[in-house]
């Protein structure tokens, strides 16, 4: 009995092992065609690459490019499509119907546009565009970040389309300058770097501005902050409060500053200071003035601080930076102190404090040999209010707090929370719960503002009130 136990026992480990080996043998076939897939389709699209490449030098040696501006889009596009055509003949290829039309598409981005770039630009759903590289592109929609299909030909086609990008705004980038802040003609905020300091090859980040800017009621219908906060937000700009605006990487700061800014009166003089100019100020009055780098013999560079200090001789009504960074904060302070009322600016920081510190330490950066109290003293009387924003862990951007800027106590600028995002968890699909309220604390500027015409009838600042 116990002889034949033992057999059963061998010969059901031999059949285990038998599937066990089988299973293997499987999921190894199931490997290499998934590979073989992969390679197949990565072969397939170098080779679409290099076609496009082919046919992309056959334009640049046949058109005029010096005209191409003049054409009308339907003229030149004909004239592609009949060169491509051409072209395709003389390979022994033949593309029809939708293939055709696509591939005329990428042609006419490369001729007159940024490449493979110009899909995701003219994508309403795309925030970011983050290239590493080459071959890997990343885009982030509603806060996400995803991997994209579109990739570049190789690193020297990626490089023209940075070049193309820096040229048209007058800068340059090279082994000597190996990075560059850039914009877009619709505003849209570049970065990019290259070898030398990208060991991985060059990269691109691309921060994209809404055609159709976003105002305080889009904001506010997408949750970023109540109908109360909004309204304190507006009754601030009409009472020229000068405002900080403080937040991450990502967390709206500009796009709040442009919210901000519409409700600016038209009949005001308005100087914006930009390292690049991406402000949307909808005002027909605005004076925009853009920094800029260093030549290649490392002169002629105009920095964020004697803009500010050209600004005031101007004649500005307000005065908007868009982000202060270094020694320019000091000369903003005194701008703000000097009968230019209603100024506002951008700064990094994850909290209103730290925002205050931050511009305390670029102050000192910028060589100011002044005691630490009279520093927040300066600050103290030129700032009213911050504006905090924080981007969420779910993508979202929201107004985390508006505080108010109350004086000083000894050597330490004192504030108060008017309103804040009281946090409440997370919904089953990752969403932050939470809700806009005030903190129960009238603002000191309460009489002020009213003063100033402002209506606080319809704002609550009663604790609790949603």
């Amino acid at each position: 009995m116990f002889r034949e136990f033992i057999q059963s026992g061998n010969k059901t480990a031999k059949d285990n092992g038998k599937v066990i080996s089988l299973n293997k043998e499987v999921a190894e076939q199931a490997d290499a065609e998934t590979t073989a897939q992969t390679r197949a389709v990565e072969a397939a699209m170098m080779d679409r690459l290099e076609l496009k490449a082919r046919l992309h030098n056959k334009l640049l040696d046949t058109l005029n490019l010096s005209v191409l501006d003049k054409i009308e889009q339907e003229v030149l596009r004909r004239e592609v499509g009949n060169l491509v055509t051409e072209g395709l003949r003389e390979e022994g290829r033949a593309l029809r119907g939708d293939a055709l039309k696509e591939l005329v598409d990428e042609l006419m981005h490369e001729v007159q546009g940024l490449g493979p770039l110009e899909p995701l630009l003219s994508d309403s759903t795309v925030n970011d565009i983050l290239v590493n590289g080459h071959d890997q592109v990343y885009v982030e929609r509603h806060g996400v970040l995803e991997k994209s299909t579109c990739r570049f030909r190789d690193e020297k086609h990626l490089l023209r389309i940075i070049d193309k990008i820096v040229s048209r705004v007058g800068r340059r980038i090279d082994e000597s300058q190996p990075w560059v802040d850039a914009r877009l003609e619709d505003g849209s905020r570049v970065n990019a770097i290259i070898r030398p300091c990208a060991v991985d090859g060059p990269s691109v980040s691309i921060r994209k501005f809404a055609k159709i800017p976003l105002t305080m009621k889009r904001l506010e219908e997408g949750g970023a902050l109540n109908g109360s906060a909004a309204a304190l937000l507006q009754g601030l700009v009409d009472a020229r409060m000068n405002i900080l605006i403080s937040g991450g990487t990502g967390s709206g700061k500009t796009t709040m500053l442009n919210a901000l800014s519409s409700f600016i009166s038209e009949s005001e003089r308005i100087v914006t200071i930009e390292d690049a100019a991406e402000l949307q100020m909808q005002q027909e009055h605005v004076l925009r003035l853009e920094t800029r780098p260093a030549g290649p013999d490392g002169t002629g560079s105009v920095a964020q601080r004697d803009l500010v200090k050209n600004a005031l001789r101007m004649r500005p009504d307000r005065i908007i930076v868009g982000e202060v960074r270094g020694s320019e904060s000091f000369d903003m302070l005194q701008a703000m102190n000097t009968g230019h009322d209603g100024s506002m600016t951008t700064v990094h920081a994850n909290s209103p404090r730290d925002a205050l510190s931050r511009v305390e330490q670029m102050v000192q950066m910028g060589g100011m040999e002044l005691p630490h109290a009279a520093i927040r003293a300066t600050i103290a009387s030129a700032l009213h209010f911050v504006v905090q924003l924080n981007r969420l862990s779910d993508g979202s951007r929201k107004v985390v707090s508006i505080s108010e800027i109350t004086g000083m106590e000894g050597d330490t600028i004192t504030m108060q929370e008017i309103f804040v995002f009281e946090r409440k968890g997370k919904d089953e699909n990752g969403k932050i719960i939470g809700q806009f309220r005030p903190t129960g604390i009238r603002p000191k500027a309460y009489e002020q503002l009213v003063a100033a015409g402002v209506d606080l009838s319809n704002i609550s600042f009663s604790r609790g009130a949603a």
